[in-house]
């Protein structure tokens, strides 16, 4: 692994696997170099011959700093108190001197280290990446790595990736990417035009492209046109290799069996024999015919039984074979539900896994705090007998008593405040507990309103106007939102309507959410019965409103249906029941982009 930055300036981690490999091992095998002005042995040798032409932007040595030849003798400011080269992606201690970042590294995995420079201890959390000095060296010249080729060229440390893209003297394999051989940039085209063995050429008989190292293996073996001669070492010395196949038929020298061979002809010889062979043979070849054809015929009238054998159990089969196929569409059909019911499982298993790890580590802290508050309440009760054995020692007359009871009750005071906090504390942990058991992560909202009438008449008595549900999310860390519904209505709707509004609420993610919220809402009254006749609205919000931008206050203005059921339709559909109402809240998140 090496180290570069990225154009943002982090840090980043570049494995040696996209570094030229000519660099990569440059950087593993130079020898260390001294800062003088005398030009040195060329440190980045390119010997690999996997390495790309082009030079990637990772460019750090693996260990150490930069074995470059500077221009000018770099000053002792930057370079590395261990191996004294030019800094790397220096680090400063806290005592002030410099580092590479492989040096500190190697140093901090010892046991206590210390500075090499002045012995003070190094601790890792008080060393920090000096940017400063690193800008300073990558715009320290150089010359380029190719110049024992002959480069005279110069330029910054961080310009040498860039430079070495278009080095005529760096070093680079064949493009063939066959070739073995090594070479400067400016020597690829008449290594490609003269010496390459992997250079394309053509066949001077049938004009087929080709490597040079295969023209010979074609000639020799596939090449149509290449001439050849026959086998049989007939008067034709040589014909092209397309050809040979049908000169054998006609070959007065070829080997050839006698055409009625498969009627049981035994014969065999020479082309220029054959048809005297045919002539005197003709009668004893139509007699091998004739009882090959007879007993051909025996056999087809053995077939001719044997298929009306199969011909009687046909209809059976194919009834049996429609019924199977039937059966396999049902099958199938089962398959699919199977895997879209499994597939709504997994997803439903992985929300509610996520959801009950959050819960548990509420409750860790739940734990604690219960906890704490049993070892305050045991401390206060050590605390208030003392003071009552005090109190009795009080009343028997002792002086010292009175000293001794002020010091307790301010104690006894102070653990009652800490054991108020902590119930406090305990209170508002049991309610986020509660927010957290309820809360959905999936833009879905079932809202379970318990109590129906009596709260519907404190709505009407105009002591509870409206109801908010719990919040609800389109995910982890998207979009926080709630329902309020008004039972005895709200504006139009009021007294006459169950009026429903969808509200945006501010969460803790905002700031990465696209704002105006554009997600669509389906705001719905669940029915109880058998019929499922639920009732619904559905709306896009509107990106100029105030309801949707993103919130400044606790949550936004409630946006929504004043009519969205009236109370006839409510109070006698199987939209009650157990004096209790679902109502139903789902927002699109499907086009909702990751944060």
């Amino acid at each position: 692994m090496s180290a570069g930055r990225s154009a943002d300036g982090r840090e980043v981690q570049i494995p040696l696997q996209q570094v030229a490999p000519s660099l990569a091992a440059s950087i593993s095998v130079a020898a260390p170099i001294t800062l003088s002005s005398h030009r040195p042995a060329n440190p980045w040798p390119s010997s690999d011959p996997a390495a790309s032409q082009g030079v990637p932007a990772g460019f750090l040595p693996l260990h150490g700093g930069f074995r470059d030849h500077f221009v000018e003798t770099p000053e002792a400011k930057y370079c590395c108190e261990v191996c004294r080269l030019v800094l790397c992606q220096p680090r400063q201690t806290e005592c002030g001197h410099r580092f590479c970042q492989s040096c500190i590294n190697n140093i901090l995995s010892q046991q206590n280290p210390v500075c090499p420079a002045d012995m003070e201890p190094l601790f890792k959390d008080k060393i920090f990446r000096d940017v400063c000095c690193h800008r300073e060296i990558m715009a320290l010249k150089v010359y380029c790595r190719s110049e024992a080729n002959g480069c005279q060229e110069q330029m910054s440390l961080h310009q040498i990736p860039d430079h070495l893209n278009v080095c005529p003297f760096f070093e680079v394999p064949c493009p063939l990417g066959k070739c073995k051989e090594r070479m400067m940039r400016k020597e690829i085209p008449d290594h490609l035009s003269w010496k390459c063995k992997h250079r394309e050429t053509t066949c001077e008989f049938c004009m087929t492209k080709m490597p040079l190292t295969e023209l010979q293996k074609h000639k020799e073996t596939v090449c149509p046109t290449f001439p050849v001669s026959c086998p049989n070492h007939c008067s034709f010395s040589s014909l092209p290799r397309s050809e040979l196949s049908n000169h054998q038929h006609d070959c007065p020298k070829a080997q050839v069996s006698c055409q009625f061979h498969r009627y049981g002809c035994t014969f065999k010889g020479l082309n220029q024999e054959m048809r005297q062979h045919e002539s005197t043979f003709a009668a004893e070849h139509l007699r091998l015919m004739a009882n090959r054809n007879s007993s051909l015929e025996n056999k087809v009238e053995d077939v001719k039984g044997e298929l009306m054998e199969r011909y009687k159990v046909l209809p059976a089969l194919s009834s049996r074979l429609s019924e199977l196929e039937n059966q396999n569409d049902e099958l199938r059909d089962k398959n699919r539900q199977m895997e879209q019911k499994l597939a709504t499982m997994q997803k439903l298993m992985s929300s509610h896994s996520e959801k009950l790890l959050e819960v548990e580590l509420e409750l860790r802290s739940l734990r604690l705090l219960r906890d704490e508050v049993e070892d305050l309440r045991g401390t206060l009760e050590n605390v208030r007998t003392r003071l009552n054995a005090l109190e009795q020692g009080g009343r028997s007359g002792t002086g010292s008593t009175t000293h001794t009871l002020a010091p307790l009750e301010t104690q006894l005071n102070r653990h009652d405040d800490m054991l108020s906090v902590h119930e406090i504390r305990l209170a508002d942990m049991d309610l986020r507990f509660q927010v957290l058991e309820t809360a959905s992560y999936n833009g879905t909202l079932i809202w379970k309103i318990r109590d129906y009438k009596r709260r519907k008449q404190e709505a009407v008595a105009a002591k509870t106007l409206s109801l908010y549900s719990q919040p609800f999310y389109t995910g982890y860390f998207g979009y926080k939102m709630c329902a309020r519904v008004y039972l005895n209505g709200d504006g139009m709707g009021k007294g006459t309507h169950l009026s429903l509004f969808f509200v945006v609420m501010r969460g803790e993610y905002d700031a990465l959410l696209p704002w105006p919220f554009k997600q669509k809402v389906t705001l719905m009254l669940m029915d109880q019965g058998p019929s499922r006749k639920h009732l619904g609205d559905a709306f896009k919000p509107d990106p100029n409103s105030s309801s949707f931008r993103r919130p400044a206050a606790e949550m936004n203005i409630a946006s929504g249906c004043p009519l969205f059921v009236s109370q006839s339709v409510l109070e006698t559909g199987s939209y009650i029941k157990d004096d209790t109402i679902f109502i139903k809240v789902t927002v699109d998140t499907s086009d909702l982009p990751d944060p």
